[in-house]
């Protein structure tokens, strides 16, 4: 300290200031590491957590963004749907051979849109021959007969469709029935 100073403070009678002790000091210097520690763990709990939400609301949103174009694309699907099913009524069979050079051009584009569908992830419900499912048919008619089990399809009026799993429209079948068995009539007979 300059000669000045040192006389102003034995002058002004305040304490000379005192270094505290080695050991001391080592206590505070570690008291404040161990404080300054778990602040840094809090603030890497803390990073760890914000890094971890925003990755679950990454992925959140980028399934959100692949349901939203399935929505859209399932949309546009299911307005083309009448448009495939026209094109199979034109299909239909005919004796007029004039039609037959008509019925190329309309298979090909038939075919070109049922490409493009599947391609998309568009899958033609199996009707025929399997067993009634209200999850993908629409049971329209039941029909009483013996050649076919209870419960089987027996007819398609309009295929059903599946978009990558989800029923865009169920089959329109008719469903065969077991015939009913008649009781068999009790006559009376007067004693």
């Amino acid at each position: 300290m300059p000669p000045r100073e040192e006389h102003e403070l034995k002058a002004s009678g305040a304490p000379e200031p005192v270094s505290p002790a080695p050991e001391a000091a080592a206590g505070q210097l570690a008291e404040r590491v161990q404080i300054l520690q778990q602040e840094k763990q809090e603030l890497t709990n803390t990073l760890v957590r914000r890094q971890a939400d925003f990755e679950n609301y990454r992925k959140r949103m980028e399934k959100e963004r692949h349901q939203d174009r399935l929505r859209g694309a399932e949309a546009v699907i299911e307005n083309v749907l009448p448009v495939l099913d026209a094109f199979d009524r034109a299909l239909g069979e005919t004796d007029d051979s004039a039609y037959r050079e008509y019925r190329k051009g309309f298979e090909l584009i038939r075919r070109q849109l049922w490409e493009t569908l599947a391609k998309q992830g568009v899958v033609k419900i199996e009707a025929m021959g399997q067993e009634f499912n209200p999850h993908f048919h629409h049971a329209i008619e039941r029909v009483e007969t013996t050649e076919h089990a209870d419960g089987i399809v027996i007819g398609e009026l309009q295929p059903g469709y599946l978009y990558h799993e989800r029923v865009l429209r169920p089959a329109m079948v008719r469903v065969a029935s077991a015939p009913e068995s008649k009781p068999a009539r009790v006559s009376k007979q007067d004693d």
